[in-house]
């Protein structure tokens, strides 16, 4: 007993060696303590050593206490090295009683575990230490077989029968068996989640031990990393994320949630199939272009010419001539008979209050052709000379223009110009003739 100090301190340093291995994967250390056996039976030539192996009764020396304490760490699958302090106290040596002789020994050493992370864990043990009998000691070579039986993944029995094979001639070569208790600890699970960390994906977030250790928030199957919408229950085929209406479209990318509708329009629905979505067609029933809100484009004269390219939309006109009524010859010789009639005063450019009325006629009908344009013109007889004709003629065509355009006839639909004497369409020498060559005319242009 008066060695069991030294066995104590041993052993705690030994539990303090770091620079080791991992006991395996999950946790780093492993601790065994329990009672221990020696059995110092002579071998003898006739075989009596084995069989003798387990007669606890006669050949055992127990001593009731905690009297065996190790420790290891591993370096590699399987292989762990440690040390293990023992003491006993001896009284049966061999067949021989004995007074009382004190034993302890420091060992080291080597071991393999042939099954892993099973309930029953057999293992081989080799190695060497040193063992003192009375005072007297001596070096040994060792071999053990052994069995761990976990009872959870940290907590297990170890069973034990190994031989010291003493090197020295005064040595007591004998067989050690323990029985103890075994703990495996040093394993970081930060998060708690019963996945350690070296295996956790995630170590700082509690999760599944089917995702790595990482979190499924909505418990729809997909880890949180993959799940494009974490805090939602989803489908595998969205990629996390709900579908309500089950149009395809996810609900975070759905325009229309709750209304089955297309992919190409954000997942709502366009009945009329004018690529329009409802909620934004103001003629949901009627198929029409984007342009007009999904809205079939009007043409209020019905002429065939959209109002969009009608330059005439309220009067119906020709395809060729862009929606607007074409100036017939027939309506051009009806303007100029009421432009004939256009009186000035004589000699001059200044009109003729009697010429009112005519101006209502020419104005209306003007206005029927709203993208046509017109060139009034004027024309006189040839009394006079010609230069000065020529310049009463400017100036009654842009008389006539600028009463047009005061009347609201648009200024870019008039042209004025003077033809003087040039264009005669009666005889000069007639009064007749002169009176017919005095004239206004309007005329389209084309």
């Amino acid at each position: 007993m008066k060695h069991l100090s030294k066995l104590v301190i041993a052993a705690l340093l030994l539990v303090g060696v770091t620079s080791m291995q991992a006991q395996d994967e999950n946790n780093p250390w492993q601790v065994s303590f329990g009672v221990n056996a020696i059995d110092t039976y002579p071998t003898g030539d006739d075989g009596g050593f084995a069989n003798q192996l387990y007669n606890a009764t006669d050949h055992w020396n127990i001593l009731p206490s905690v009297s065996y304490i190790g420790v290891s760490r591993s370096v590699g699958p399987g292989f762990s090295v440690g040390a293990r302090g023992s003491l006993n106290k001896i009284e049966k040596l061999g067949d021989t009683s004995v007074d009382d002789l004190s034993h302890y020994a420091i060992d080291g050493t080597i071991k393999y575990n042939f099954l892993q992370n099973k309930t029953l864990d057999p293992f081989l043990e080799v190695g060497g230490g040193y063992t003192w009998v009375d005072e007297i000691g001596a070096g040994t070579v060792n071999g053990a077989f052994g069995l761990n039986i976990w009872f959870t993944e940290n907590i297990g029995l170890t069973l034990q029968s190994g031989y010291k094979h003493a090197f020295e001639d005064y040595g007591v070569k004998h067989w050690q068996h323990l029985a103890g208790l075994a703990v495996k600890f040093g394993g970081t699970d930060t998060d708690g989640d019963g996945i350690y960390d070296k295996d956790d994906a995630c170590p700082e977030v509690a999760g599944l031990e089917a995702f790595n250790g990482c979190p499924d928030a909505d418990g729809d199957g997909i880890e949180d990393s993959k799940d494009s919408c974490p805090n939602e229950a989803g489908s595998k085929e969205m990629n996390g994320c709900p579908d309500q209406d089950g149009d395809g479209v996810a609900d975070k990318d759905d325009a229309c949630p709750t209304e089955a509708g297309l992919a190409n329009l954000a997942g709502c629905p366009d009945g009329d199939g004018d690529g329009v979505a409802d909620k934004d067609d103001e003629c949901p029933a009627e198929a029409g272009p984007a342009e007009n809100k999904g809205c079939p484009w009007p043409d209020k004269d019905g002429d065939s010419v959209l109002d969009k390219d009608d330059e005439c939309p309220d009067v119906a006109g020709t395809v060729a001539n862009n929606g607007c009524p074409e100036v017939t010859e027939e309506v051009q010789k009806e303007l100029n008979e009421y432009a004939k009639t256009i009186l000035f005063d004589t000699g001059k450019s200044s009109l003729n209050p009697a010429s009112t009325k005519v101006f209502v006629d020419i104005i209306r009908i003007l206005n029927e052709y709203p993208n046509a344009k017109f060139s009034v013109e004027g024309h006189t007889d040839s009394v006079g000379s010609e230069k000065l004709n020529q310049k009463l003629s400017e100036e009654r065509a842009n008389s006539v223009r600028d009463f047009l355009i005061e009347e609201g006839i648009d200024p870019d639909k008039l042209t004025a110009v003077g033809y003087g004497e040039e264009r005669p369409i009666a005889d000069n020498k007639t009064r007749a003739g002169r009176k017919e060559n005095r004239r206004t005319e309007i005329n389209l242009m084309k």
